[in-house]
Parts: structure tokens; C-alpha cells; sequence
């Protein structure tokens, strides 16, 4: 076993000790401001009613929670979201595979790739419903569109730098385009894969709360919309809280998707 050399060491402690203050001071600041939201409250600087605080938002919370209404708004949420960036996922992998695969198709489509993602996506909601009604497929289809077309592009041109001298040498072996595809382009793209997952997966956080703005009866865009309209503002921060922890908590899932392929491959 190799031993760590001094200097080895004394550098593997200024990381710990970086990585420790970078920590200490995410969660200082983080403190610091709910402790100043809430004095400015109590004292009359703020608004409570307007701005709310961090108690009532939290006493809201709990009271949601003992009727647990609450988890059916979160639940709905993420269900959407998790369905549209698997559709996006699964989709855009094959509709880059596909332009890969033909050069041609590609340099037809790519201006209107190109329209479609700088489309402006709330405009496309209210076209959605009357497409498809007031349904959770609505509201799944809002989501894939904020992020599916981006996705194709990022995933094409990811697929189109894999090194060339690779898929030649697959050629000289007299393999196959799918040889090249399975053997050096897909492996290869992995990370840019998982990179674009890790974009997508608040992407379509986006499009779905778009989506329950305008169509859902259900879900934390439901409650932002509901809430603003009644002036209930200690449950549209708190729906505005929860969506900020439910976006971490979906990136950090992402996050140890890919620290589990790096440690394996």
C-alpha cells in the first residue's frame, strides 16, 4: 500500500478545509438571512403579510401536513416531472441517434431544432390545452417541450465531436455504422449524457409548473396560482420553498448517478 507524502498530505487537508468553510458558509448565509426575514417581520420593517416569514411558512407547512394535503400537491409535482425527463431522456437519445445516423436529416431539421428551442414555452401552454385538454398529459407534454429540443441539439453535437480517428478504426475493421454507434459513440457521449440530464431534470421542473399555472387542479403550480389569487402568501412562498428543495433534491440524484459511472467506469 502507498504511503501519502507529506506534501501529499498537507494538500488533501487544505481541500478538507476549503471544502469545510465552503460548507460552513452556505449554511451561515443561509441562516442569516432567515434570521434577518424573520426579525424584519416581527418588528414591522417588512410586511408579514405580504412577505410572510419563515415561522408562519413553516407553521403552514406543518399544518398541510397534519391534513395531508401537502403531499397529494408534491406528489402530483413530481410525478409529472419525473415522467417528462424520462420522455425527454429517452427521447432525445434516439432522435440524436437517429440524426447521426443520417447527415442529411440532420442539416434538414436543424434550423427548425433551432425555432423550437428559442420558442419562448409559455407561449406554447395555452396551445397545449386546447390540444389536449386539462389533463396530467397536458401538463407532461408543457414540461418535455421546455427541455426536449435543446436536449437533441446538445446530444447531436456531443455525438458528432466523439473522436474520429475511433470510429475510423472501427471502419477499417470493416465494422458497421451500429458497430461505430454502440462501440464509440454512445460509450463516449455517457457523461455529456448525464450532463444534459442534470440541465433537463430543472428544465422540466420548469415546463411543469408552466403547465399547472394553467391547467392542473392539483400540484405546487396549482397552489402558486391559488394561493397568489386569494392572498394567501404563506402558501405561496412555502409552494415556492418546497419546489426550490424538491429541484436540489432531484439534482442531487443526478449528481450520484454520475459519481456512481465515474467510480465504475
Amino acid at each position: 500500500m502507498n504511503k501519502i507524502s507529506h506534501g501529499q498530505q498537507l494538500f488533501l487537508n487544505r481541500l478538507r478545509r476549503h471544502r469545510a468553510i465552503v460548507r460552513t458558509a452556505r449554511i451561515f448565509i443561509l441562516i442569516l438571512f432567515l434570521v434577518l426575514w424573520e426579525v424584519c417581520a416581527r418588528t414591522g420593517v417588512i410586511d408579514s403579510f405580504i412577505f410572510s416569514s419563515p415561522l408562519q411558512i413553516a407553521g403552514c407547512f406543518w399544518e398541510m401536513m397534519e391534513d395531508r394535503s401537502i403531499f397529494l400537491h408534491i406528489g402530483i409535482t413530481l410525478y409529472e416531472t419525473i415522467v417528462s425527463f424520462l420522455l425527454v431522456t429517452l427521447f432525445s437519445i434516439l432522435a440524436a441517434v437517429l440524426l447521426w445516423c443520417s447527415r442529411k436529416l440532420s442539416e434538414i431539421l436543424e434550423p427548425y431544432l433551432v425555432v423550437l428551442n428559442s420558442l419562448p414555452k409559455s407561449a406554447l401552454a395555452p396551445l397545449l390545452i386546447v390540444w389536449l385538454g386539462a389533463t396530467p398529459t397536458t401538463i407532461i407534454v408543457a414540461g418535455m417541450s421546455v427541455a426536449v429540443f435543446g436536449s437533441i441539439m446538445n446530444l447531436y453535437t456531443s455525438f458528432s465531436t466523439v473522436d474520429q480517428e475511433k470510429i475510423k478504426l472501427i471502419y477499417t475493421l470493416h465494422g458497421t455504422r451500429r458497430h461505430a454507434l454502440f462501440k464509440v459513440v454512445l460509450p463516449a457521449s455517457v457523461p455529456a449524457v448525464i450532463s444534459n440530464m442534470k440541465v433537463n431534470i430543472g428544465l422540466c421542473l420548469v415546463g411543469v409548473v408552466i403547465g399547472e399555472f394553467l391547467a392542473a387542479r392539483n400540484g405546487l403550480g396549482y397552489l402558486i396560482i391559488y394561493s397568489s389569487q386569494v392572498f394567501k402568501m404563506n402558501w405561496l412562498l412555502m409552494s415556492i420553498v418546497l419546489l426550490c428543495i424538491m429541484a436540489m433534491a432531484l439534482y442531487a440524484v443526478i449528481g450520484v448517478m454520475e459519481k456512481i459511472y465515474e467510480k465504475r467506469f
